[in-house]
Parts: C-alpha cells; sequence; structure tokens
C-alpha cells in the first residue's frame, strides 16, 4: 500500500481543506442569520450529509496513512495530540451548533473550534506536538 501513499495523503489534505472550511460556512451562516436562509442553509440535511461525508473520507484517510506510514496515536506523540485535540474540536463544534443559546456564546465555541482546526493542522504540518509553537 505504500504505492499509493502520495494519493491517500492527498485524499487526506484535501479532506482536511474541504472540512475546515465547510464547518467555517457553516458557522459563518448561522452568525449570519440564525433564523434567517443562511443560518437554515447552515443546518440542513444536504449540508450535513456532505460534512459526514467528507470527514468519513478524512478518517478513512487518515487511518489508512497511519497504516502506511506506521505511525500510531498514544505512540508517536504528534499523533496523539491529534486524536486528542479532534476530540475537542468536534465537541466545541457540536456544542456551538447545536447548544450555544446565545448568538455570543455560538461565536465563542465557533471561533474556539477554529482555532483547534488550525492547531491540528500545525501539529500535523510540523510533526510536533507543539505545532505551530515547535522550536
Amino acid at each position: 500500500m505504500i504505492e499509493f501513499y502520495a494519493e491517500i495523503r492527498l485524499v487526506h489534505i484535501w479532506s482536511v481543506i474541504l472540512s475546515g472550511s465547510l464547518f467555517f460556512l457553516r458557522g459563518a451562516a448561522l452568525l449570519a442569520g440564525e433564523r434567517a436562509m443562511p443560518g437554515r442553509i447552515a443546518l440542513s440535511m444536504p449540508v450535513k450529509l456532505a460534512s459526514y461525508t467528507i470527514d468519513t473520507v478524512l478518517l478513512t484517510a487518515a487511518l489508512m496513512l497511519m497504516t502506511v506510514v506506521q505511525q500510531y496515536p498514544f505512540i508517536d506523540h504528534w499523533l496523539t495530540v491529534k486524536v486528542v485535540l479532534l476530540f475537542v474540536y468536534v465537541g466545541l463544534g457540536i456544542a456551538a451548533f447545536r447548544f450555544a443559546r446565545t448568538r455570543a456564546e455560538r461565536a465563542g465555541l465557533w471561533a474556539a473550534a477554529l482555532l483547534i482546526f488550525l492547531y491540528i493542522v500545525s501539529v500535523a504540518r510540523a510533526h510536533d506536538p507543539a505545532g505551530i509553537f515547535a522550536g
């Protein structure tokens, strides 16, 4: 499977870009008008299904890459940080889209999730748990 490393990595990178972009756009649409058309589109079933599909491809590619390069969470520290922060990111996203009571709370949770997402990307690029803060 190593011969497909470049293709799997490319799918993974594009899935990250699509997933993060869709999350950003959904949050921006919700904040633009929670009950207006943009907010309804952000929470519509086709958009949710697109998000689930992209994230499934992303995680599948991640598992394939992990197997190909033989680096694993709880053995390789940078992957452990990515996995732990992935759960934080998902939790913040769910809280922002489903449980936030006020617009300010929704915006804060959404912004925190975006910062976590960006930090996860920096950890992946650096292959270091410190990510952007790596020496």
